[in-house]
């Protein structure tokens, strides 16, 4: 499966130029805590709500309600924003982004085609992918089956399946003790 078929298309978005409190409303509204910061219609950065918390002032602030909003107004994404992004291309395998997002700990990554942004995959997609993929949600009956490791066994355990008329609608293969 690739990471086009998975990605969220048309992802909301956020200009350099425009502030912090531009930001927390759009993550408020939409219900998102991570933003992709594109200008002239390319990727430059991402912005998340732990971003925004990091660049806020404390709650233990002597400022006034007024100052804070002041500075928050003026802060723009462009001070605060990730700039070295790790990004995936959208016919890279789910695996990939799998493997990029788990080596480089972060919870998703944004989807370019050139520094086109075209989407974003976040850990939820992958998610949703591997139940997908298990046939979790369907009905059913699951087996584990232990058996060798050695050429020929699959079809030999699919071969005794289908003298009983059973269909087999997934496969997974664990290896392990």
């Amino acid at each position: 499966m690739f990471v086009k078929n998975r990605m969220t298309t048309n992802p909301f978005t956020i200009s350099p130029d425009q502030t912090i409190p531009d930001a927390q409303e759009i993550m408020m509204k939409h219900g998102i805590r991570r933003l992709p910061v594109v200008k002239d219609g390319k990727l430059v950065g991402v912005v998340t709500k732990e971003d925004i918390e990091r660049y806020s002032p404390s709650k233990a602030t002597s400022l006034s309600m007024g100052e804070i909003t002041y500075l928050l107004s003026k802060t723009k994404i462009k001070q605060i924003m990730t700039k070295d992004l790790v990004t995936i291309s959208p016919n890279a395998l789910l695996e990939e982004a799998a493997t990029l997002m788990r080596d480089q700990k972060v919870g998703f990554l944004p989807v370019v085609d050139g520094d086109k942004l075209v989407g974003i995959i976040t850990e939820s997609d992958i998610f949703d992918a591997f139940i997908e993929l298990l046939g979790f949600r369907e009905r059913g009956t699951r087996l584990t089956v232990e058996a060798s490791d050695e050429p020929g066994i699959l079809a030999r355990l699919t071969g005794i399946f289908a003298q009983y008329g059973a269909n087999i609608t997934r496969v997974a293969v664990y290896r392990g003790e």
